[in-house]
């Protein structure tokens, strides 16, 4: 459910909107188009757009006390595919594994366990679904060459229909490290955009970058390596003075609706900032 916080908009609405970023003449470009609101408890997280345009967000009072028992503490940015919710939990700083779970139309929820390779962050930042369905992409934290593949729960033949064991497929390959991934999200079945958490500006000109990967191919069971650059600098706009954090991202194929959330820094992190973004053509 949308939890906007209407005396945190009015406060911290007072906002020029963006000008836009550069690209080159005639080429299209994200201009930015709007700003909401949502509470950080409830929402600050992540979100993904529904059919209808309505958006499901989540944050930490949106996990459930069954999966809090069980020892997932964190759910990352969600995606929704045919009807389907997919959230990205993990555990502890001890945790072995990570989940995916997967809430059907009708509400019945199945939790696919993923179990840590050698190397493997136990992070589980995010979860999209490529546009056909097969396949689910995730990634961890810090500084990354790669985003995880996975046959996505449930949707994908190869995985078990009611939950239960689930293998990493295979990789993509980034041609440029990344650092501190909060979110990626589908545009086309070759290109995702994600939300970078990174402040320090050493890996992208920008702090706390949007990102483009682009794929030679859609994906298809098989490695592939995606092409990174750096689009724009996700805003930081507060009465309030800190460290902001970035947090999801989500791309609305059906309205064309590009949207980013950052969590505002000190006494307003009761609130975070969503950034709305179209794409013109100069």
């Amino acid at each position: 459910m949308k939890r906007q916080l209407t005396c945190l908009a009015a406060l911290f609405g007072a906002f020029a909107l963006g000008v836009g970023t550069a690209s080159a003449a005639g080429d299209p470009h994200w201009e930015e188009s709007g700003t909401a609101y949502t509470d950080t408890l409830g929402g600050g997280q992540g979100l993904a757009s529904r059919a209808d345009g309505s958006l499901l967000y989540r944050g930490l009072i949106d996990i459930p006390l069954s999966l809090r028992i069980k020892g997932w503490n964190h759910v990352g940015d969600p995606d929704i595919a045919e009807g389907h919710v997919f959230d990205a939990y993990q555990g502890p700083d001890t945790a072995t594994s990570k989940m995916f779970a997967v809430t059907t139309p009708a509400g019945k929820r199945y939790e696919y366990v993923h179990q840590l390779n050698p190397g493997e962050k136990l992070n589980n930042s995010f979860a999209t679904v490529s546009p056909d369905g097969q396949w689910m992409v995730s990634g961890e934290w810090g500084d990354q060459n790669r985003l995880q593949v996975f046959p996505t729960p449930l949707l994908n033949p190869s995985t078990p229909p009611t939950g239960g064991e689930l293998k990493e497929a295979w990789q993509i390959t980034l041609d440029k490290p990344v650092r501190d991934i909060q979110g990626c999200d589908f545009v086309t079945d070759t290109r995702l955009v994600c939300a970078s958490n990174d402040a320090t500006g050493s890996l992208f000109p920008e702090i706390h970058p949007l990102l483009q990967v682009d794929l030679p191919r859609k994906l298809d069971g098989q490695p592939i390596t995606g092409a990174v650059k750096s689009l724009f600098a996700i805003p930081q706009r507060s009465l309030c003075t800190g460290t902001f954090e970035t947090e999801g991202v989500d791309y609305d194929a059906k309205s064309g609706a590009l949207r980013a959330e950052v969590i505002q820094p000190g006494v307003c992190a009761v609130s975070t900032t969503v950034y709305s973004y179209r794409q013109v053509t100069n």
